[in-house]
């Protein structure tokens, strides 16, 4: 016989993880028996050697090894399937899905719960009219009597007949005509008065309440009943008193047939209610949800756009606005792409052109020393042309770094700043400065706050820069003479103020202003500027510079009279 510590080895065996293979391992020689079976025994599907025969190993001890190692195959697929099934289940209940089911089978429920209160009572109603009636008919037996009376038997009967322990006929003036009694009743009855009108809560509530009163009640409890009469002629009033029991054995009947019957009309209520709204609304939404995912892993891939279903509600007004989403994303893709291909081309083209514009410069320097007339009247012009073409090129080169550099704040004196920012803008610092436009400084003695000057110098050229420049360019201004000092002057005037939160710095001229045409496009580059020969960069970069503080910069106000820009810069505690 085999030794019974081997089929638990088979077991354990069988149900045991193999281990990780670690670099470097080398499995080691699998033993020819490890199982401590008897040698008859391959560890290869248990199969018979020598010739078919067991080599003395019983039958029984072969069936159970098989019957271990069958059923832990049958352990290990049925944990597999039941953990598959519960992956399943709690993803779709967590999903949209098996939310509306949920809240489907939740309502209809809810209203089958409203629907089978009132029955219930209506059903305990019918009950007692119905026996009324029966006793009411029963009593007629009286009339038969000369005496309007008859045996204890007779009246056993007509009560059994009734359901009813007690009966009796009130006539006109209150007092009791006909009374059929079962003496043996010790239980005080509750009292229904089927006269009355549920005209207020209080009676629609104690009306609702009576069948499950019923339900829950004791098996001896008695129900006292009255109403009018039908079919007796001259009586006012009839009276009875039945057991409670049988109307709790048929509210029970009742109640189970009405619930077998509301769960059937709820499931197929629900899974109508749930095919429905999983047709019209959760599959479109789940469809939405896939081409969101898959244009989000390759947005150039044309074939995830949303198939437009042509609904008029708001699915098919979310599948619009998807498909012209994608759109206009692929289309930026395509521009960016394009742009950084560009950028790169410029950069190089612009840096080659900045070596040959220098040499340019100095050429022209050497050109100043001429005394030829002709030369001398021309070198101005010369000069202005290659300051605007070095300054485009290095506007150019700023703006296509790909970020600011992240901004080292410090402590800076407005005074100090603004009048070197001034002066590299070519504003006049001075009454006796040559330059035609004048630069002047609103704000308080020692004025200060935090920021990275580099940044904040380079804004402010711009600003300053753009301001002049709209100045000496307007339309039918006479040319100051800076020997004579005669001539209309410019003023750029920097004003600065600080509120609880915020550091606020004006650039104001007295300009001819921004023509409306370029306003809403004033901060995007390359594509608004008051100058012919201008780049549109200036106050692309000023944003940009002002935004990296976690500040901006915006037009405040513009028309004949002058232009002001206002900067607004977070407040360092």
């Amino acid at each position: 016989m085999t030794n019974p510590k081997a089929l638990y080895r088979v077991f354990d065996l069988a149900t045991s993880r193999k281990p990780e293979k670690k670099p470097g391992h080398k499995p080691k020689v699998p033993d020819s028996n490890p199982l401590g079976l008897p040698s008859a025994l391959k560890p290869d599907g248990w199969a018979l050697r020598d010739g078919g025969h067991r080599g003395g190993t019983s039958d029984s001890s072969y069936a159970s090894v098989q019957w271990a190692q069958r059923l832990y195959n049958a352990a290990r697929t049925g944990a597999y399937w039941g953990a598959r099934i519960l992956r399943r289940l709690r993803t779709f209940f967590t999903g949209l899905s098996g939310r509306l089911l949920i809240i489907s089978a939740i309502f209809v429920v809810v209203v089958e719960v409203l629907i089978l209160i009132p029955s219930l009572a209506s059903f305990q109603e019918r009950w007692l009219i119905d026996r009324i009636r029966q006793a009411e008919i029963a009593s007629l037996a009286l009339d038969a009597s000369s005496e309007k009376t008859v045996t204890e038997d007779l009246s056993r009967q007509l009560l059994t007949s009734a359901g009813a322990k007690y009966l009796a006929i009130q006539n006109q003036q209150g007092t009791r005509d006909y009374v059929l009694s079962d003496f043996n009743i010790t239980v005080i009855p509750d009292v229904i008065d089927q006269r009355t009108s549920r005209s207020d809560i209080r009676g629609d509530i104690a009306y609702l309440w009576g069948p499950w009163r019923t339900l829950m009640g004791q098996p001896d409890r008695l129900i006292h009943t009255e109403a009018v009469p039908k079919v007796r002629k001259g009586g006012e009033l009839i009276e009875i008193i039945v057991p409670a029991e049988p109307l709790k054995q048929e509210l029970k009947t009742y109640l189970g047939s009405m619930l077998r019957m509301s769960m059937t009309i709820s499931l197929a209520a629900g899974l109508l209610v749930f095919v429905g709204l999983s047709i019209f609304i959760v599959r479109p939404i789940q469809n939405l949800t896939r081409v969101i995912a898959s244009f989000k892993a390759n947005p150039e891939d044309m074939t995830n756009a949303p198939k437009l279903s042509g609904r008029r509600d708001e699915i098919g007004h979310i599948e619009e606005e998807l498909a012209a989403m994608q759109a206009e994303v692929r289309h930026a893709l395509t521009s960016r792409a394009r742009l950084a291909a560009l950028g790169q081309a410029v950069s190089k083209i612009n840096h080659d052109l900045r070596n040959m514009l220098t040499s340019a410069q100095m050429a022209s320097d050497r050109l100043a020393e001429s005394p030829d007339p002709m030369v001398a009247k021309a070198l101005p012009r010369l000069e202005r042309a290659l300051d605007r073409a070095l300054n485009l090129a290095q506007n150019v080169l700023n703006y296509g770094k790909s970020d600011e550099v992240a901004p080292r704040f410090q402590i800076l004196k407005l005074r100090d700043m603004a009048y070197a920012a001034a002066e590299d803008a070519g504003l006049g610092l001075t009454p006796k400065s040559p330059e035609p436009v004048r630069f002047a400084l609103k704000a308080p003695k020692g004025f200060h706050f935090e920021a990275d000057p580099e940044h904040m110098h380079r804004l402010l050229v711009n600003l300053m820069r753009n301001a002049r420049q709209a100045i000496e360019r307007q339309p039918n201004r006479q040319v100051y003479d800076s020997t004579a000092r005669k001539g209309p002057l410019g003023r750029v005037t920097l004003t600065a103020t600080k509120s609880v939160d915020e550091v606020i710095l004006t650039v104001s001229d007295d300009g001819p202003g921004i023509p409306e045409k370029i306003r809403e496009q004033l901060f995007k580059p390359f594509s608004a500027s008051a100058q012919a020969d201008g780049s549109g960069l200036g106050l692309a970069i000023a944003r940009e510079l002002a935004q990296t503080h976690g500040g901006d910069v915006h037009l405040a106000q513009t028309g004949p009279d002058g232009t002001t820009f206002e900067i607004r810069l977070p407040l360092k505690s």
